[in-house]
């Protein structure tokens, strides 16, 4: 980026919003491939990571761990459900709640997860420790970021 304070960035690829934006996009090229073989996509892959963590959750909780809202959810959980790999139901004590399930073949799924998560980590290249930094720094941007965005006032 330019060195002068006060500049505004004369290229798309001066800005932070889109080297982060387009980092994501390129995980997702790379996770594609890898993925395709087990039938999932890189969003169904999270959720599914997600359950592996913790099974039987509400929409609602799956979508605060993934920072996502429940029209974005529905549809891929459906697709998940006709993949066989979760359930849905209304929980019994609040029919407002849907709680999602591993189904067997969904548990079963994991075992064949960690050769995607060590292509991922090859493409990455950096060592444990240099990973491990730059997880934390993009952490507390985010943090940084939802703190700032909740902050603003609406229009």
């Amino acid at each position: 980026m330019d060195s002068r304070s006060d500049a505004s960035p004369s290229r798309v690829d001066d800005l932070l919003c889109f080297l982060v934006h387009s980092t994501g996009a390129a995980f997702n090229r790379v996770y594609r491939k890898p993925l395709e073989r087990l039938g999932l996509t890189y969003p169904q892959y999270l959720v599914m990571l997600t359950l592996w963590t913790d099974d039987a959750l509400s929409v609602g909780q799956i979508g605060d761990r993934l920072r996502q809202d429940s029209n974005t959810l529905t549809p891929l959980l459906k697709r998940l459900e006709g993949l066989g790999f979760v359930t849905r139901t209304r929980s019994a004590a609040d029919e407002r709640r849907v709680v999602v399930r591993l189904t067997a073949e969904g548990r079963r799924l994991r075992e064949s997860v960690a050769e995607v998560v060590g292509c991922v980590r090859e493409t990455v290249g950096l060592d444990e420790g240099d990973l491990a930094q730059l997880m934390e720094r993009i952490r507390s941007l985010r943090d940084n970021l939802d703190a700032a965005a909740a902050m603003t006032p609406p229009r």
